[in-house]
């Protein structure tokens, strides 16, 4: 996250979390980041309006607890509004300067990315590989894998560092085969019920695919019902999670710092 020292002496700094339309109401007791947290608020400007709240302008911003509960508050309000998420929040000296350097000079892009997002939300569809289930796939299938995975097995391993270095050369690029056609099956069962998708890369090795779904409100039961067929037919080959509702941190992009 970003950190900017006030310019007002002692007085607080504001952190912006995201835009909303400018009728969306904070309830009194939500609060923001920080220690101890501040109340929630909106400043507004025309039909648009920040999700701000203030902080300590020498505080050290980016903790786990920062990013949680920056997290929680975008997730949170994506479920009953449109909400265009800061993916690292924005610092700025008063709420006169969220108006006259953010909301105003964007205020178009701002409504034009609020009103793509109405009754949208996100979700996250990840799936992770069974580890002994797909190693015994790779193994069933390739039978110079599975030659070398018995040439380690019977003999030492000073004596068979090149065949171990060749066996994760070969278990690596066919994962990586297997994932780009599982990642493709799964955006095709995600595909009929999605606005929009997305891929996400791969973070782990493990890592069977995972898509960013932008999904109507009430497509969500939908979702489940997909998710749950292919996790039929992908048991104990693949682990499928979804993660959700979430602000649309995939498809929200505008030229403003911070989206």
């Amino acid at each position: 996250m970003t950190e900017q020292k006030s310019e007002n002496g002692d007085r607080p700094a504001v952190y912006v979390y995201g835009l909303v339309p400018a009728d969306v109401e904070v309830k009194p007791d939500a609060t923001g980041i920080g220690t101890p947290p501040r109340p929630l608020a909106t400043v507004t400007f025309d039909d648009i309006a920040a999700l701000v709240s203030e902080i300590d302008p020498d505080a050290q911003l980016g903790t786990p607890d920062d990013l949680r509960a920056h997290a929680r508050i975008l997730d949170t309000t994506a479920m009953v509004a449109p909400v265009l998420p800061f993916r690292f929040g924005a610092v700025m000296t008063d709420s006169d300067a969220v108006v006259s350097e953010l909301l105003e000079p964007y205020r178009d892009e701002f409504q034009q990315a609020l009103d793509q997002l109405e009754g949208l939300v996100q979700y996250v569809v990840k799936g992770r590989y069974v580890e002994d289930s797909i190693l015994r796939e790779i193994l069933s299938e390739d039978e110079e894998t599975a030659r070398l995975r018995e040439i380690i097995r019977e003999q030492p391993e000073d004596v068979t560092r090149d065949e171990r270095l060749a066996l994760g050369e070969r278990i690596s690029q066919t994962l990586s085969a297997k994932r780009d056609h599982d990642t493709q099956r799964l955006v095709e069962a995600l595909e009929p019920v999605a606005k929009e998708l997305r891929v996400r890369d791969a973070t782990n090795e493990e890592d069977a695919g995972s898509v960013a779904v932008l999904i109507a409100t009430d497509e969500i039961d939908t979702l489940d019902k997909t998710v749950t067929q292919l996790a039929q037919d992908w048991q104990d080959r693949v682990d499928l999670t979804v993660l959700g509702p979430l602000a649309a941190y995939d498809f929200t992009k505008t030229r403003a710092p911070g989206t």
